[in-house]
């Protein structure tokens, strides 16, 4: 069968096509923007990628003949050159999670990651416990694993892990993409209001999280926080599925949360969270030390080691892969360390993931200076949403540069007027990255926090402090 994908080169989109790929099919697809890290991906697979949305793409002479399915990503509208020629001829089309649904999740016992915040990470952990553990899972994942070559795979066994996601899945099914995966295990990592530009208000989405919560059988498990609001009023609306909770403890707690005591629980043995002990129901059963930190991996790392064990991986033996995990690109990534200055990509969308970010590198470099440098990219930060919590999430850093896209719909000026650290605003990235360097010196931590490319600031930095640095 050949299969067009259009908006190709979307992570989502772009790992479905490998799967495709694998199952045998030629696989074509087109892409607004046809750019790195994804096309080298696909290119490698052996998946032609074209570049815009002409419909003479997919039609003779260009194709030898029209596409059998097009698959249709959740970035295209009405109006698309491509839709439109696509609703014209005929032409049989499907969604992405649809497609996903009807020729690879057959028969899998499917593990899906949810929530706002960690999809991610806490999926490519779990598909690499699995993986350690001999299962060979398939999976697909929004982003690049550094345990695996591929951000997708169909696997050998049963075992199928996905990030599930709380988009939409169509411009013709506005549902959620994660209601249509068939879990079994099932991870409700957190929940906040996101996505803006389809959801008006957090109800919205718990509507949608319930729809997934509606979908996992009796026989399956839901695994989430014991102390998540959003979460809790979620379930409270009928919930058929065995649950199992975590909570992350210090040593100076007590072995409860507001109140309960969850099945699950992670206890620091270190503040940065690079060690911790696994207990469950009171029981010590695991000990881990790793090269993640932050609060919020733990609570990551526990979810994952809960969903494993309800595919028969022991939490010793899940505590030993994730020793080894090497972690996500992008998800606080090291990009260099050039004389004690040290650069790092992170994907921070949003004022919690900003915040729990760098209250985890503050946690691990002590009194050391840390510069945030951040772009309000998402549609959500764009349409200047949660601008009212963005102070709040800065309060671990000592210098922030704020930059102001021509795209974003509100003047960021009063966020640095009322910053609780020293703060800037500027709309010229080569000022930007001139000011990151006058304000550094030895033992400085610049976090570069985007959702995009950014202009090609990270390797732009890296180069002038190379540069300045001979």
């Amino acid at each position: 069968m050949h299969i067009h994908i259009l908006g190709i080169c979307g992570t989502f989109m772009g790992s479905l096509a490998q799967l495709a790929k694998q199952l045998g099919h030629r696989v074509t697809g087109s892409d607004a923007n046809v750019y790195p890290p994804m096309s080298t991906q696909l290119e490698q697979a052996g998946i032609e990628l074209i570049q815009g949305y002409d419909p003479i793409h997919l039609q003779p002479p260009y194709m030898s003949a029209a596409p059998d399915l097009v698959v249709v990503g959740n970035a295209m509208s009405r109006g698309n050159p491509s839709v439109e020629y696509v609703l014209n001829q005929g032409i049989p089309y499907t969604s992405g999670p649809q497609w996903l649904r009807d020729h690879v999740l057959q028969g899998k016992w499917v593990l899906a990651v949810a929530g706002t915040h960690g999809k991610t990470t806490t999926s490519s952990m779990l598909a690499w416990i699995l993986e350690y553990a001999g299962m060979e899972p398939g999976y697909l994942i929004g982003g690049v694993t550094k345990n695996f070559p591929t951000s997708a795979r169909i696997g050998n066994t049963p075992f199928f892990v996905v990030e599930a996601d709380e988009y939409d899945s169509a411009f013709f099914d506005k549902r959620s993409k994660f209601v249509h995966y068939n879990a079994r295990t099932v991870i409700l990592n957190n929940l906040e209001f996101d996505h803006a530009d389809i959801f008006p208000d957090l109800a919205a989405i718990q509507k949608q999280f319930h729809h997934l919560v509606r979908t996992v059988p009796n026989n399956g498990l839901l695994i989430s926080p014991v102390n998540d609001k959003a979460l809790a009023e979620v379930i409270q609306q009928g919930c058929w599925t065995p649950q199992q909770q975590f909570a992350v403890i210090s040593d100076e707690e007590n072995q409860s949360t507001e109140g309960l005591t969850p099945e699950w629980q992670a206890k620091l043995l270190a503040t940065d969270g690079s060690a911790f002990a696994v207990i469950h129901n009171g029981e010590e059963v695991a000990n881990i030390r790793w090269a993640q930190t932050g609060i919020h991996n733990v609570n990551n790392g526990l979810a994952a080691i809960i969903a494993a064990r309800h595919v028969g991986v022991t939490p010793e033996h899940s505590a030993k892969a994730l020793e080894q995990f090497a972690g996500v690109k992008r998800r606080m990534e090291v990009l260099a360390d050039i004389h004690s200055i040290k650069v790092y990509d992170d994907f921070a969308h949003h004022p919690t993931a900003i915040k729990t970010t760098l209250a985890g590198l503050r946690a691990k470099v002590g009194e050391q200076k840390i510069i945030a440098i951040i772009e309000p990219r998402s549609n959500t930060m764009r349409m200047g949403v949660h601008k009212s919590e963005l102070n709040k999430s800065i309060t671990d850093a000592d210098d922030v540069l704020w930059y102001q896209p021509p795209n974003v719909d509100w003047a960021m000026d009063e966020i640095v007027n009322k910053s609780p650290v020293p703060a800037k605003l500027l709309r010229d990235l080569d000022e930007l990255i001139h000011c990151a360097i006058s304000i550094s010196e030895p033992n400085t931590h610049i976090v570069i926090m985007s959702n995009g490319g950014f202009g090609g600031v990270h390797q732009k930095l890296v180069d002038h402090l190379t540069k300045h640095a001979l």
